[in-house]
């Protein structure tokens, strides 16, 4: 083994900022993606290797893939992307790590568990905010109270914003349903069909339900068979929300979506490292038992993009120094509840 690390993807907004960091862990990618000129741009910059390839044949994934022992795929939509790529690493015996947060991906990469075994990989979604931080929350919480059958997970962040990839993923999804888990099975819910204040540290935060990726990960990780995951919203948005079943329609339109898309294209790629360096991400999750015992944490750590390229990079050095479990895995799952304490500047608090 060659222990070489491709990151495909690497000239997105968060690819460019797992490249930049790849130094702190003496780690040098290969740079991927389909956009010539724009790898080559910045493989120029940063002086490391690069491979251009389309994820639209076997042939080209394999082609990428000759000689990796490590993928970062930070390419999306994930549900377009991810499952080419799974299937190129399985082929080619390559460990996989991805940055998605969506539910189908999750459950999709689930699949190919006995797959990845027999070739003797990792398959890992969710290297990065999505969903390293709540998915270590879920195991610690477990970890306090056993036999927890409920877990509820929260997150906001102070600052920052969103990249267009991140945007992008939520275009796609506008007027859908959101998701549970109830009884050990996902079902769909609506968007925003749960709303609670939850104390982050500085005092009660509206926060509504989604379909964050822990709603699948959390339970693969903690057997909890009841899961709700939540986002800090503003009091305007929650007025909105209210109505939203009489807009829904719209919103699922072809025109409506190709509308939000132009207008995300017109804006920055995603927040300046002025803004990141300042924001900060907050998570917070509650445990209970079947006694109505309840159990609460809150991590504190860095912007979600900062987090994901630590997070990302942590994991990647992990497998690289043969730290790893073949088959499907969870971030926390593989490596404990611990795993984010890992990341510069996240702590418990």
């Amino acid at each position: 083994m060659t222990n070489n690390l491709l990151l495909y993807g690497a000239n997105g907004y968060t690819g460019k900022i797992i490249t930049e960091a790849s130094e702190t862990y003496g780690l040098q990618p290969i740079l991927g993606g389909r956009n010539a000129a724009a790898i080559q741009e910045l493989s120029h910059q940063f002086q490391l290797p690069y491979r251009i390839a389309d994820l639209d044949s076997e042939a080209s994934i394999d082609e990428l893939l000759k000689d990796i022992d490590v993928v970062i795929h930070a390419a999306g939509p994930f549900a377009i992307t991810s499952e080419p790529m799974i299937r190129g690493c399985i082929r080619n015996k390559v460990h996989y790590l991805d940055i998605t947060g969506e539910i189908p991906v999750f459950e999709k990469a689930k699949t190919y568990d006995t797959a990845a075994q027999e070739a003797g990989i990792m398959i890992m979604p969710g290297t990065g905010f999505d969903v390293v931080p709540t998915d270590c929350m879920a195991l610690w919480l477990k970890e306090q109270l056993p036999d927890a059958t409920s877990l509820e997970l929260a997150f906001t962040n102070l600052g920052g914003g969103l990249s267009h990839g991140t945007a992008t993923t939520m275009v796609r999804s506008l007027g859908e349903n959101g998701a549970v888990r109830e009884n050990g099975k996902i079902i769909p819910s609506p968007l925003g069909a749960k709303y609670r204040l939850i104390d982050f540290g500085k005092g009660p935060w509206m926060v509504m339900s989604i379909p964050w990726g822990d709603v699948s990960t959390a339970y693969t990780t903690t057997g909890i068979p009841n899961i709700t995951t939540y986002t800090g919203i503003t009091w305007s948005i929650y007025r909105v929300m209210k109505l939203q079943w009489m807009f829904n329609w719209a919103l699922r339109t072809n025109w409506i979506r190709k509308k939000a898309q132009e207008y995300i294209n017109r804006k920055p790629a995603g927040p300046s490292p002025e803004a990141r360096k300042i924001a900060k991400s907050l998570v917070w999750g509650e445990v209970r038992n079947a006694a109505g015992k309840k159990i609460s944490g809150r991590l504190r750590g860095p912007d979600g993009y900062t987090l994901t390229a630590h997070s990302s990079l942590i994991i990647a050095k992990k497998v690289l120094d043969g730290n790893f479990k073949t088959g499907y895995q969870t971030p926390a799952g593989c490596y404990g509840s611990g795993l984010v304490m890992e990341v510069p500047g996240t702590e418990k608090y």
